[in-house]
């Protein structure tokens, strides 16, 4: 049982099927509570339901990357072109727990545009090599899980008022922290950190990206589309 949850070798992942719907289920049994949980401003319970959802999704965001990281050190396989949480959703991991910790108004606008959407896709097409029951699934999967819902409960438990000038000032930062990126880091470690150097190992949307200059293009332009079309939902649900 040890090996099958902690071993280096595993069963491969196989995307859509039973273990990968369920996760997908589970998570969708989230988001509706947390839109439904939202709309319970009023009620007494609020504020004690709140700081129960706020440190559960604060523990599996740290407890996710540092087990990940003992696992990997622990394993013998750590190295930093690979295992440095510098992917985006490593980012949004990083600001989602500190905004949580901090609510910091600021932070939780740019963790909710970096991480939202951005972990749903990451849960929809995984780059993942091992399926249940290995550590690495159950990582993967709650790991995503809560940035994706920790970026949305910021928003929906705030006060904050999306506008589009904070959506393309974290637009902004996204470009100047991928050309750090994509200029200093990946070539200074051997690194493929945000798949600027190539797309990921799985079948992804980045493999309709093309190659060269317009695989760059098309990034940017997925991402703007990205966060506007976050940006837009939630000026929607608040206007509505």
């Amino acid at each position: 049982m040890y090996d099958a949850f902690f071993s280096v070798e595993g069963n491969t992942f196989i995307s859509f099927h039973t273990s990968h719907l369920i996760m997908l289920f589970i998570y969708l049994i989230g988001f509706i509570l947390l839109i439904l949980f939202s709309t319970l401003k009023t009620r007494s319970s609020y504020g004690r339901i709140y700081t129960m959802i706020k440190w559960i999704l604060f523990i599996l965001l740290v407890m996710s990357e540092v087990s990940y990281q003992v696992w990997s050190a622990t394993s013998g396989i750590w190295i930093l072109s690979e295992y440095i949480p510098l992917h985006l959703c490593g980012i949004a991991s990083i600001t989602a727990a500190i905004a949580l910790l901090l609510q910091n108004k600021k932070l939780a606008t740019l963790t909710f545009y970096i991480g939202f959407l951005p972990a749903l896709l990451a849960l929809i097409t995984p780059e993942l090599p091992y399926d249940f029951p290995h550590f690495r699934y159950w990582k993967f999967f709650l790991h995503h899980i809560a940035i994706s819902w920790a970026s949305l409960f910021l928003i929906l438990t705030s006060s904050i008022s999306l506008k589009y000038s904070s959506m393309l000032k974290s637009y902004g930062l996204l470009l100047i922290y991928a050309a750090f990126v994509g200029f200093i880091i990946n070539p200074s470690l051997d690194s493929n950190y945000l798949y600027l150097r190539d797309t990921p190992l799985s079948n992804t949307p980045l493999d309709y990206f093309g190659d060269g200059m317009l695989y760059y293009v098309n990034l940017c332009l997925v991402a703007l589309a990205v966060f506007s079309i976050q940006w837009g939902i939630v000026r929607f649900f608040k206007k509505a």
